[in-house]
C-alpha cells in the first residue's frame, strides 16, 4: 500500500491493490456460481432471463443432439438391411416444432425488450450524476458541486449517469448492477442505475483503452442516506493544507497515467522530479520549477520529455485549460513538491485557520485588542442611535425656566390680482359651393348639358 496514496482515499476500510480500493465482491466471491451479488433492482430480472435462456438452449440442444445421435445408430447402413420406408409429411409434428419454440422465443423477446426498457429509461426524479472518462481515471461530479474519483451513491435512489470521454472509447461496467454502458468520445451517452443494498461494489472499465485499461478501476459505494453519503464526498480546501488538496487532485485527475513511487506508466513519475534537470525530446533541459510544471498542466504538447514523444507532436496528456484554475495548480505543485521532501511540510493533520475577514493576523494580539475596542465603541454608538434599542435612563430633577416671550410681528398680506384671460371667438367663413356639371346619357356623350 503505498503511503501517499492510502490516506486519501475515502474508502479507507477497503483493501488496496496497486494503489486502488478493492471491494469485499472483487476478493470474495459473492453471489451464485455465474453472477456475483446483486445490488440493483434490476439484477433479478436480469439473471432469472439470462438463466432461462441458458436452460431452454442446453434443453433443447441435449433433446437434438441425443435424437440425432440415436437415429444415426439405428439407421445407419448396414449389409443386408433394406433401409425402412419413411413418411415424408406429418402435420402434427410439424405444428409442434413450430408454434412451441414460436411462443418461447416471444417470451424470451418480450421479457428481453421489457428488461432494456427499464434499464434505459430513468425516472424523472433520478438523481444526475456527471461522469468523465480518460485514461486512465474517473471523474464523478454531483448535483451539489462535489468531485470524487468513486462513485457514491444512495441506497433506493435512482440515479442518471450523464457520461462523456475526454479522449478515446471507454466502458463503464458495474457487474454488481448488472449495468454497462459504453462513453463515446464527442458525444454523450447515459446510464440508469437503481441500487438496493448498501455495500462497495467494483467499477471498471469494460473497453480497452490503452496501455493502462487494467487499472482503469475504482470503487462504485451505495451509502445508507444522503447524510452519509455526503460525508464521504464533501471536501472543503480551506480546511486542509496545500499538499494534501493536491494529492485529491491528483487521485482524481493524474493517477491513471503518472506514478508516485518511481513506477513509469504513460507519463512519468512524480514522485523524485522536482527541482531536477529533465531532458526533453529535442535535446535540450529544463529544470522543474513552478512554471515548467504550470506550463505542462495547461500545454502539455509545448514541451515533451524524452521518451515521452516528440517535440511538435501531440502529447499523450490531455490539455487541462480550463479544468483547474491557478490555485488548484498551485496545490499539485505543492504536492509534487511534497512528494520529494516531506519533511518540509506541515503533518496531514495540522489545522488550517480560517482567514480573518479584516485582515488582522490572529497571531498579533494588540492590533486584535485594538480592533475589539474600536468595535465595541462602534457598536455602544450604533446602539445609541438606534431607537429600537431600549436604553436605561436616569431620572433628572428638572427646573423649570421661564422663557421670555419675543415680540412677534404680523407680515402684511397681499391679494394677489388675477387677470381674467380674455376668450376669442374664431371667425368661421362659410364656403360657396359651386353644383359640378352632370352628362345627360340620353345625348351625344359630346354634347353636355348643364342642370
Amino acid at each position: 500500500m503505498n503511503l501517499f496514496v492510502a490516506p486519501m482515499l475515502a474508502q479507507n476500510d477497503l483493501p488496496i491493490q496497486d494503489d486502488i480500493p478493492m471491494p469485499e465482491s472483487s476478493v470474495v466471491h459473492q453471489g451464485s456460481y455465474w453472477f456475483p451479488e446483486q445490488a440493483s433492482t434490476f439484477a433479478r430480472d436480469y439473471d432469472f432471463l439470462y438463466m432461462a435462456i441458458l436452460w431452454i438452449s442446453t434443453v433443447f440442444f441435449v433433446l437434438i443432439i441425443g435424437f440425432m445421435v440415436y437415429f444415426m445408430i439405428k439407421y445407419r447402413r448396414r449389409e443386408g438391411v433394406d433401409p425402412e420406408p419413411s413418411s415424408s409429411h406429418n402435420t402434427a409434428l410439424e405444428i409442434f416444432w413450430s408454434v412451441i419454440p414460436s411462443i418461447i422465443l416471444v417470451w424470451i423477446f418480450y421479457a428481453g425488450a421489457k428488461g432494456y426498457f427499464e434499464m434505459r429509461v430513468p425516472l424523472d426524479d433520478s438523481e444526475e450524476i456527471y461522469v468523465t472518462a480518460n485514461q486512465f481515471n474517473w471523474k464523478f461530479v454531483y448535483p451539489d458541486g462535489d468531485v470524487s474519483k468513486e462513485l457514491h451513491i444512495v441506497v433506493n435512489r435512482p440515479v442518471k449517469l450523464i457520461m462523456q470521454s475526454d479522449d478515446v472509447l471507454h466502458g463503464l461496467f458495474i457487474p454488481a448492477f448488472r449495468q454497462k454502458m459504453d462513453i463515446v468520445p464527442g458525444r454523450y451517452t447515459y446510464a440508469y442505475l437503481a441500487p438496493n443494498k448498501v455495500g462497495a461494489y467494483r467499477l471498471a472499465c469494460a473497453e480497452y483503452c490503452g496501455t493502462g485499461h487494467s487499472r482503469m478501476r475504482t470503487v462504485c459505494t451505495v451509502h445508507k442516506d444522503e447524510a452519509d453519503r455526503k460525508n464521504t464526498t464533501k471536501w472543503e480546501n480551506e480546511k486542509h493544507v496545500g499538499w494534501v488538496n493536491g494529492r485529491r487532485l491528483f487521485q482524481i485527475n493524474c493517477s491513471g497515467c503518472h506514478g508516485i513511487d518511481g513506477s513509469v506508466k504513460t507519463g512519468p513519475a512524480l514522485n523524485t522530479i522536482w527541482g531536477t534537470d529533465e531532458r526533453l525530446s529535442d535535446g535540450t533541459t529544463v529544470k522543474v520549477d513552478e512554471n515548467y510544471v504550470r506550463e505542462s498542466i495547461l500545454e502539455p504538447s509545448k514541451t515533451l520529455v524524452e521518451n515521452y514523444g516528440t517535440t511538435g507532436t501531440v502529447s499523450k496528456m490531455p490539455s487541462f485549460q480550463g479544468k483547474l484554475n491557478d490555485k488548484e495548480i498551485g496545490y499539485l505543485i505543492d504536492y509534487i513538491r511534497y512528494l520529494k521532501d516531506p519533511a518540509k511540510f506541515p503533518a496531514e493533520d495540522t489545522v488550517v485557520e480560517p482567514e480573518p475577514a479584516d485582515g488582522a493576523s490572529p497571531a498579533d494580539p494588540a492590533k486584535a485588542t485594538d480592533d475589539k475596542a474600536t468595535d465595541d465603541k462602534a457598536t455602544d454608538g450604533k446602539a445609541a442611535d438606534d431607537p429600537t434599542t431600549k436604553q436605561p435612563t436616569t431620572k433628572q430633577p428638572t427646573t423649570k425656566q421661564p422663557t421670555p416671550k419675543q415680540p412677534t410681528t404680523k407680515r402684511p398680506t397681499t391679494k394677489r390680482r388675477t387677470t381674467k384671460r380674455r376668450t376669442t371667438k374664431r371667425r368661421t367663413t362659410k364656403r360657396p359651393t359651386t353644383k359640378r356639371p352632370t352628362i345627360n346619357p340620353t345625348r351625344n356623350p359630346k354634347t353636355k348639358t348643364i342642370n
